[in-house]
């Protein structure tokens, strides 16, 4: 059995119905193989990483960046995941009011100084909520878990 993380910071109804909706998908019952756990950023740890074989991370934009809390999450489990997490398959959920790019630039630094894979473009969910966002989470979702089933990612 895969395991498929989703590490998230969702303080507002509209981004809980974003996670809610990758968390619908990546439980799609036509994925078998794959054990999808959610753990707030708060929460998240970096034995909770080494055990995933991917991960979805989802934030607001706060000021033109990721939330404080999925920063924390980086700057606790940082050097612990550091060398032993290369190439872990990884989506980006943002939930933007302005446009997401300052958020998406940070997120992926971090990224990329951790040598994770982003497998998918940045979902960046921009400007007033939409009920299309929704849908696109659910797709996200599933995407990354079928995508781990069937060693895609």
């Amino acid at each position: 059995m895969k395991l498929l993380l989703v590490i998230a910071h969702a303080p507002s109804p509209n981004i809980q119905r974003l996670i809610n909706a990758v968390l619908k998908g990546a439980n799609n019952s036509d994925v078998n193989g794959v054990e999808v756990r959610f753990i707030s950023a708060l929460e998240a740890e970096a034995d909770d990483v080494l055990t995933a074989d991917a991960v979805i991370l989802g934030t607001p934009e706060n000021l033109g960046y990721m939330s404080g809390a999925l920063k924390d999450f980086f700057d606790r489990n940082y050097y612990p995941c550091l060398d032993k997490t290369d190439a872990l398959p990884c989506a980006i959920l943002i939930r933007a009011g302005n446009d997401g790019t300052g958020t998406r630039r940070a997120i992926e630094s971090i990224l990329t100084g951790l040598r994770w894979k982003i497998v998918q473009e940045p979902l960046i969910c921009r400007g007033a909520f939409k009920e299309e966002f929704v849908d696109q989470a659910e797709e996200l979702g599933l995407f990354m878990a079928a995508s781990l089933e069937a060693g895609i990612i």
